[in-house]
């Protein structure tokens, strides 16, 4: 059973499908540990923090996205819907009420993302070079379609980008996307300079927004 001090409120990084469990590693705001607030068959990873307004640093937003991650990482953990950085609850009450009132649109939203994780794709043009950026896009999404669920668009915020896209993938498909991956640059190393990030939670496949009733 978890004791929560009466002056420490909830940092929620996600919501997965399952029952109590604590995770050793570390949080926002120097926390040593991450466990679980449940509501029926969901369950809100947390940890303490003694803030509702954590600050937006390079070091907890690293903690936040490092925590998903080793969240994703527990072979016993199907899927995550991750929350955005800064969700902080000022006790187990208010995080159980959105978890109640979500929880139908949250079971649907993890069988959706069951077993995947996402991938980032950027394709950077080298300084100087032309290239045919259409057919680029068309070739990409070519021989990523079929080792991957689904795709989304994100920014070209500079004049050199190429391709910014990221991809949902199956945790058992991820040795082929890798390969498809590996084939894209060697096809395009001469003029593209391929930054390929990941495995990250699903942030761009989740349609959701969750408030915060504190």
């Amino acid at each position: 059973m978890t004791v929560i001090m009466a002056d420490e409120h909830l940092y929620t990084y996600g919501v997965i499908d399952g029952a109590d469990r604590e995770l050793a590693v570390d949080g926002v705001a120097g926390a040593t540990r991450l466990y679980t607030v449940e509501y029926r068959t969901l369950s809100a990873v947390v940890s303490d923090i003694d803030t509702l307004e954590p600050e937006q640093t390079d070091e907890n937003l690293r903690a936040h996205d490092e925590a998903l991650q080793t969240i994703m990482s527990d072979e016993d953990i199907e899927a995550v819907v991750p929350m955005r950085f800064g969700m902080v609850f000022k006790s187990a009450r208010p995080l159980k009420n959105v978890l109640r009132g979500s929880r139908s649109v949250l079971t649907r939203t993890l069988n959706d993302i069951e077993g995947t994780v996402e991938m980032g794709l950027k394709l950077v043009a080298e300084e100087g070079v032309t290239v045919d950026r259409e057919s680029v896009r068309e070739d990409v999404s070519g021989r990523l379609r079929g080792v991957s669920v689904e795709e989304t668009e994100n920014g070209l915020f500079s004049d050199r980008l190429v391709l910014n896209r990221s991809y949902l993938v199956e945790r058992d498909d991820r040795e082929a996307f890798d390969a498809a991956i590996a084939g894209i640059e060697d096809e395009y190393g001469g003029s593209l300079i391929t930054q390929y990030t990941g495995p990250w939670a699903p942030y761009n496949f989740v349609d959701l927004e969750i408030g915060v009733d504190r």
